[in-house]
């Protein structure tokens, strides 16, 4: 089914450094419908893969003309599985971190049972990874928000928590089959962490979210892991009620060499809040 997205208007300009190329809003009259937190984008930007956090995965094909979304048309819908094959039960399906790696392998992060799984994207079915320790003292509803996959095949992953005393929140590898507090990311404002994903020279993209009165904010810096704390540049930050609750980011390049940043929003399954997509180009 093709469905033809509504373009969304655009009420504010972004930063000079980002230039706004598709905003429209997606929806699919079904149940199993919204609450999107985690996106890829395939390679050729032309079809992406998401995941929800009533634990279902679907994919669809972007429709583009000059690059620009005009269409989204669903390709498949599917539940997360156990390792038996059996599906994911409430309590355990709150899915919110999606990434995969160029050379297929896929992971998703999980809130609530804070934890990391492998995913088999032919069958659905998720096999637990190893912990580190501090992901059962994470708040019931502030877990592994962003996961991202680094080019050399390392895995990343940050909470939605808050800033601790430092004002920063770890960020956790998964090198080697273990966990450990690779950086130490600082957090500004009333910011936190709910997307990211590296571009191919594995600069990191990390997508932050707020909530005001007026509407939710965005925030998206970018941060060279091998450089020092001053390499961290704020490409976007939004005034309230510019986009919905932009939830996932993932990063392509196109065939023109543009990085481009692909957004969705979590509709948290509310009348008053949409699916929206959003594309940025990176313009360096």
């Amino acid at each position: 089914m093709i469905v033809a997205a509504n373009a969304a208007a655009l009420p504010a300009s972004a930063d000079p450094a980002m230039e706004i190329d598709s905003n429209l809003f997606w929806d699919v009259p079904e149940p199993w419908f919204g609450g999107f937190s985690g996106l890829e984008v395939s390679p050729d930007g032309q079809s992406l893969t998401i995941i929800s956090d009533r634990g279902v995965v679907a994919t669809a094909r972007l429709i583009r003309s000059s690059g620009t979304v005009t269409a989204i048309e669903l390709l498949s819908v599917d539940p997360l599985r156990q390792a038996d094959g059996t599906v994911l039960q409430d309590g355990l399906i709150d899915a919110e971190g999606l990434a995969i790696g160029a050379d297929g392998r896929a992971f998703i992060s999980f809130e609530n049972e804070h934890r990391v799984m492998a995913f088999d994207l032919s069958q659905g079915i998720t096999t637990p990874l190893a912990a580190h320790k501090d992901f059962e003292q994470l708040d019931y509803n502030t877990g592994l928000e962003a996961l991202a996959i680094h080019p050399d095949g390392r895995l990343f992953t940050l909470s939605e928590g808050k800033a601790d005393e430092t004002g920063t929140t770890p960020l956790y590898q998964l090198h080697g089959g273990r966990w450990t507090i690779s950086h130490r990311v600082p957090l500004k404002g009333p910011f936190v962490p709910v997307g990211a994903d590296f571009d191919d020279n594995g600069s990191l993209y990390l997508l932050e979210r707020t909530l005001s009165p007026l509407g939710f904010r965005s925030r998206i810096r970018r941060f060279d892991l091998d450089a020092g704390p001053n390499m961290i540049e704020t490409l976007v930050s939004t005034v309230p009620g510019t986009f919905d609750n932009l939830e996932a980011l993932s990063v392509w390049r196109d065939p023109m060499g543009q990085t481009r940043l692909m957004l969705i929003s979590d509709d948290n399954f509310l009348s008053l809040q949409r699916t929206q997509i959003v594309e940025y180009i990176v313009k360096e």
